[in-house]
């Protein structure tokens, strides 16, 4: 990983780790040479939840893997109008 600290270097320098972690740049944090922590910004975050809350979600995951399997079929948006 590019950005990796010590926690002694990452406590005295948090407001860079901010900063790097904003930029999109995961932030390693390590104690005798193994990984305790991590920065993210919110967005990865965020992201990172929505992620795992589609794959507990036992209906998107059914779709999901209807349309690897080709089973799924796309109609134009406008259609829907049309059906009234």
């Amino acid at each position: 990983m590019k950005h990796t600290y010590t926690v002694s270097q990452a406590q005295s320098q948090l407001p860079q780790l901010i900063k790097e972690a904003e930029a999109g740049e995961p932030v390693c944090i390590r104690r005798r040479d193994e990984t305790v922590a991590y920065v993210i910004s919110r967005e990865r975050m965020d992201a990172i939840v929505e992620t795992l809350e589609i794959l507990a979600n036992p209906t998107a995951m059914s779709a999901i893997e209807a349309h690897r399997a080709g089973k799924t079929r796309f109609f134009p948006l406008g259609r829907l109008d049309s059906k009234k």
